[in-house]
């Protein structure tokens, strides 16, 4: 019943994927329309990890979280995408929508700021879509602060604002 966390393989990207899609919609259906959550699709998705882990291994670290031999979550770091050698960036930490509020977000992040640590950072940062307040709440009680950066994306063809957090490590 204890959630377990470990280094991701190859062999659990596929399954990634399609958490990260499953895990996508029912955090952003509040406030994104169908349509731009339809794509990708789960297989879609896990090509994508495949893709980029294949690219990103070197530098980044991939973790994820198992209850009862079940993948229920998983968190992204690597290098700051704005470039600052002091600053690792947590690129994602993505649940089972019913995982949420069970602790294992936290113990994600919890690893993941350690990782962060351990590599020699001395701050974190992330990006958040402003209307995911629910992740916004998770992060400010995790120490982090919006820091006045914004910048605009789309998922799928809608228009997103993103927010810049920070944290020391």
């Amino acid at each position: 019943m204890t959630v377990t966390l470990r280094p991701a393989t190859e062999a659990d990207l596929l399954s990634v994927g399609a958490l990260h899609r499953r895990s996508r919609v029912a955090a952003y259906s509040s406030f994104l329309p169908a349509e731009a959550l339809a794509d990708p699709t789960p297989e879609a998705m896990g090509r994508y990890w495949v893709e980029r882990w294949s690219w990103e291994r070197d530098d980044h670290r991939m973790t994820v979280a198992e209850r009862d031999g079940r993948l229920v979550g998983f968190s992204y770091l690597g290098p700051d995408d704005e470039g600052d050698p002091a600053t690792g960036l947590l690129n994602a930490i993505h649940l089972e929508p019913d995982e949420r509020g069970r602790g294992t977000g936290r113990a994600l992040m919890v690893d993941a700021l350690d990782a962060l640590r351990a590599r020699g950072w001395s701050r974190a940062v992330l990006w958040v879509l402003r209307e995911n307040f629910r992740a916004r709440a998770f992060y400010e009680r995790g120490g982090w602060t919006p820091t006045g950066m914004a910048r605009d994306e789309h998922i799928g063809s809608a228009p997103t604002r993103q927010l810049r957090y920070e944290r020391p490590l």
